[in-house]
């Protein structure tokens, strides 16, 4: 019913920057949060960034001052700046979507993706 899809990922040298883009597509009403939770091997997912509708931002602090998030409502994509990347940025980046409402269902949806690797080298 929700389908999210995210881009942008890639190799880039300690010091770079990448642009993830993360788009939400269905039936969509609207969504509560869209937020990137990277997973690097052998590790838990965990949250590095978050938006809700009305522009409030949490950043976990390991990303302050280097990551930026931000959203497109009517887009109903969200896209994360990460600049001056570290080896330890390393993993798989997925978007999620909290309380997602789509049209007839009355229950809110939560959905990921299929999540976008991020490669830093040192």
């Amino acid at each position: 019913q929700v389908q999210l899809v995210e881009s942008g990922g890639g190799l880039v040298q300690s010091g770079g920057s990448l642009r993830l883009s993360c788009s939400a597509s269905g039936s969509i009403v609207s969504i509560n949060a869209m937020g990137w939770y990277p997973q690097a091997a052998g590790k838990q997912r965990e949250l590095v960034a978050m938006i809700t509708s009305v522009g409030t931002i949490n950043l976990a602090d390991s990303v302050k001052g280097r990551f930026t998030i931000s959203r497109d409502n009517a887009k109903n994509t969200v896209y994360l700046q990460m600049n001056n990347l570290k080896p330890e940025d390393t993993a798989v980046y997925y978007c999620n979507a909290d309380r997602v409402r789509v049209e007839f269902r009355p229950v809110p949806l939560n959905s990921w993706g299929k999540g976008t690797p991020v490669t830093v080298s040192s």
